[in-house]
């Protein structure tokens, strides 16, 4: 039996992931609202037949501009102008269910899947900082419940907005004048606890019917929304047996939901560092930890913890009283893996900054190309990933040593494709085109009203 194909996901940011990365000489560190760095990113991904690529997003400001380069341009924005530069490779964003509506997001989702081509995918997230509440309104953040809930019917507005067309609904007879079928155009009609949406989209249904729908959150609630809704899960995973245990999880829960568990792909973040000798990658990943500014890192992680910055002694373990995870309402997961990561290699303060300032918790794997293509393939052929939410430590160069040295090794064992077959975001993860049921309530609609009628 042939092995399974990977799939490759390029997570774009600015100078890098590593937060040191803006102080190598090679790096621009105003690189951050420049499109032209974006799009250089996003073709040389294209280059190496990557299935997609993705931006992060929060509606706030986060952390101290002193530590890294911050603020960042609307990734949908970004998207429509990546869509003109490249032809085949995905574009996804991040964008919050808790601070837009179910209209204005389906419409721009669809509108991106238009001028790409079909390309276009969401990755929904619930927003868990208290900053971002706080830009939008509300004096306290809503709780990890709450925010699911609304996150729940939100997705299901929108899928009615977006199969709100049928495919058939647009004629373009000039014969007859007749441009679409007002017949084939079906009203949200939603009225729930968060949303009443009455009218239809005002944008024709796109391609891919639906953007591909991609999740991260890795907690009790992010899981069970992952196994109801996502394609793609992005995730943070620190050893092969913590990845093996998500991807089982999460596979039985979607087969209990009625899926298909290999239309849910599992691809965990990897934060690559490589050099041609597995020394010049060490020398690498130290000379972007001695970047790190370890006060700035400091009250970063506190935050994270929910506790004072003077609670971290750099030089000692993370103290002893830390809240449980069921006392967290912001980022659970990425919570309890950091917490974890720290108890189980007894890390000190200073040492889990250095840990964390590669990928934020992302497994980092420092070595040749060779030992970087090993790794992805023991892991995805242990049964932990479908593939890899690429995340170079620096960039442009990281994301080139990948595509110009990893990808090649992948192509030549046969894990990775060496053209792109599709021309959509889902048929580049061999992901079927959802169909739209919109037509067959419409026909049950009108039917029940003919029997009604004639009794």
């Amino acid at each position: 039996m042939s092995p399974k194909p990977l799939h490759l996901n390029a997570f774009l940011m600015n100078t890098g992931h590593h937060e040191a990365s803006w102080r190598l000489p090679e790096s621009d560190p105003l690189s951050s609202t420049k499109i032209g760095h974006y799009a250089n990113l996003a073709q040389i991904a294209e280059r190496g037949k990557l299935d997609s690529v993705f931006f992060a997003d929060s509606p706030s400001l986060w952390g101290d501009i002193g530590r890294r380069p911050s603020g960042s341009l609307e990734p949908t924005v970004v998207l429509a102008a990546l869509a003109a530069v490249t032809e085949h490779i995905g574009l996804i964003a991040t964008a919050s269910t808790t601070y837009n509506e179910p209209y204005n997001l389906a419409r721009r989702f669809a509108s991106i899947d238009h001028l790409s081509g079909g390309r276009a995918g969401w990755n929904i997230v619930t927003t868990a900082t208290l900053d971002a509440a706080r830009n939008f309104n509300l004096d306290a953040l809503p709780t990890h419940a709450a925010r699911y809930e609304r996150a729940e019917e939100f997705l299901r507005v929108a899928k009615r907005l977006w199969d709100s067309w049928d495919d058939s609904a647009i004629l373009g007879d000039k014969e007859t004048g007749l441009w679409g079928d007002q017949r084939l155009v079906y009203p949200a009609e939603h009225a729930g606890e968060h949303f009443q949406v009455a009218g239809a989209l005002n944008v024709p249904r796109s391609p891919q019917g639906h953007p591909l729908l991609v999740q991260a959150g890795s907690s009790e609630s992010g899981r069970a929304f992952a196994a109801a809704h996502a394609e793609a899960v992005f995730t943070a995973q620190q050893t092969l047996e913590e990845a093996q245990a998500f991807y089982a999880d999460l596979k039985r829960r979607a087969a209990a939901f009625g899926r298909d568990p290999g239309q849910v792909l599992v691809l965990p973040g990897i934060v690559p560092v490589l050099g041609d000798t597995e020394a010049e990658a060490r020398e690498l990943e130290a000379e972007l930890d001695r970047l790190i500014v370890a006060e700035y890192a400091r009250d970063n992680l506190a935050g994270l913890l929910g506790v004072a910055p003077e609670e971290l002694d750099l030089d000692a373990e993370l103290p002893a009283n830390l809240r449980p995870e069921s006392e967290i309402e912001g980022m659970k997961s990425r919570y309890t893996l950091v917490v974890e990561l720290a108890r189980r290699e007894r890390l000190t303060v200073r040492q889990l900054i250095g840990r964390l300032g590669g990928g934020r918790g992302h497994r980092t794997f420092s070595g040749t190309p060779e030992q970087v293509a090993d790794a992805i393939v023991d892991w995805a052929d242990n049964g932990a990933a479908d593939g890899f939410n690429i995340m170079p430590a620096v960039m442009p160069s990281g994301l080139e040593a990948f595509v110009d040295k990893v990808v090649p090794i992948l192509q030549e064992r046969g894990r990775f494709r060496t053209e792109y077959t599709g021309t959509t975001l889902r048929e580049h993860y061999g992901l079927p085109r959802p169909e739209n049921p919109r037509r067959r309530e419409a026909l049950e609609t009108a039917v029940r009203g003919v029997l009604a009628h004639s009794r």
